[in-house]
């Protein structure tokens, strides 16, 4: 009996191709999207995008500037042209509103007098402190900047390390004498020419893993004035993976009525194929959004998410992801046949668009190809206006490019599940 109940199995599944396809098909696509984010070779990881601001303008700085982009690092010293034309350079306070605006996570202000005192050995009061304003969203760019900082002192500047460490024995040892003085001249002055003369992209440089020469302080400038604030980045980015998986299983009871013959009696009645589909896209947007409510409800009492100073940009970003969810679980059902295709070829869809939507894994840590390819997603561009409007505090008139993408998507999403859904007009 157990074999006959197995060969049963099999037999409706090779005969339902397109259930047979997705079974096979699905783990092999969602391992090979993790492996691209995770696995891939180490020059394809992204760059940290960085704001530099130098204040000082000094050869010292010049120096520490040019040394952090020869480091895998994308420095921007102003901000992307427009139409054309240059922008003025970052300043301090046009660097900290970029960083809180999501142009960069870190942004390093480098002061007047950093080349009188570009590094100190021992805290000295002397030293010049260069400031790192950081968005604590991305725990992992400041970390690595701040160590990039040490290093790129220590071999981008070897002639100013020189100069100061003769510095520091000259006033703590008891002073040189005039000969050591002339011969320590000679010798910064033979590092500045070579310095000078040498290629950067051809040099081999050695990180040291002395002490910290250069100071840092480090400011958060997003996020540091919020309960748990990473609460309300999972809250968006689980939130919309579970939003496609519910939109999904409501779309699945089209499958259920045609298999049942439900819907051929629905449609001899004087409701058609497009006032059918509307009627349950209006009950997916709503079953969606109200999903989404309880959700940050709970986030809110649980957790302390400041929700309600967020209502207005909550309610848009939340209907205009519920719209496009609802229409993207309209097209699957429309797409398939069976409710055995459907299983499989959502879950196989979802679990992409959520692994490159940023919904399994901050698209800011992906390389940079996956980055784009997550623009393609429901996810992503969700994620990002429930960023601007829990995280950056943005007023709701700048949810309007994700707000017109979501709305954009989920009407042509319902126009091709209509088109598809035609077929059940006519047979």
């Amino acid at each position: 009996m157990i074999f006959a109940i197995v060969r049963t199995a099999l037999t409706a599944l090779r005969r339902d191709r397109g259930a047979l396809a997705l079974s096979f098909i699905l783990p092999v696509a969602f391992f090979t999207i993790f492996a691209v984010i995770f696995g891939g070779r180490r020059d394809t990881t992204p760059k940290i995008s960085v704001i530099v601001v130098d204040e000082d303008h000094s050869r010292a700085s010049q120096q520490l500037v040019k040394g952090l982009k020869e480091e895998s690092l994308s420095v921007k010293t102003r901000p992307a042209t427009k139409r054309g034309v240059d922008q003025p350079e970052y300043t301090a306070t046009t660097a900290e509103a970029a960083v809180k605006a999501g142009a960069a996570p870190v942004a390093l202000i480098i002061p007047r007098g950093f080349g009188e005192n570009p590094i100190a050995f021992g805290g000295g009061s002397q030293r010049s402190t260069i400031q790192l304003l950081k968005d604590s969203s991305d725990m992992v760019a400041p970390q690595i900047i701040n160590g990039l900082l040490q290093k790129v002192a220590m071999t981008a500047m070897p002639d100013v390390m020189a100069a100061q460490g003769s510095k520091y024995m000259d006033e703590y040892a008891g002073g040189f004498t005039p000969e050591q003085r002339k011969r320590i001249e000679q010798g910064l002055e033979e590092l500045r020419k070579r310095e000078r003369s040498e290629d950067s992209n051809t040099q081999t440089r050695q990180s040291s893993n002395g002490g910290m020469p250069i100071s840092v302080s480090a400011r958060d400038v997003v996020g540091e004035n919020k309960n748990n604030p990473m609460v309300s980045f999972y809250a968006a980015a689980i939130g919309v993976m579970f939003l496609l998986f519910t939109a999904s299983s409501a779309g699945g009871s089209l499958l259920d009525e045609a298999e049942s013959g439900t819907l051929d009696r629905v449609l001899s009645s004087q409701v058609n194929m497009g006032t059918l589909l509307a009627g349950k896209l209006c009950y997916c947007s709503l079953l969606a959004f109200s999903q989404l409510i309880l959700m940050f409800v709970w986030a809110w009492l649980v957790f302390k998410l400041d929700f309600i100073a967020h209502l207005p940009g909550f309610f848009i970003m939340g209907l205009s992801t519920a719209f496009s969810v609802a229409a993207f679980g309209m097209l699957l059902a429309s797409t398939c046949r069976t409710r055995a295709q459907l299983g499989p070829l959502s879950t196989l869809v979802i679990l992409i668009m959520s692994s490159v939507g940023g919904s399994m894994f901050p698209r800011f840590l992906m390389p940079e190809a996956m980055q784009k390819a997550g623009l393609l997603t429901i996810n992503a561009w969700a994620i990002d206006g429930f960023t601007k409007v829990f995280w950056r505090d943005e007023p709701v008139t700048h949810l309007w490019p994700q707000v017109l993408v979501l709305l954009v998507a989920g009407a042509l999403f319902f126009v091709i599940a209509r088109r598809l859904a035609r077929r059940w007009e006519y047979s």
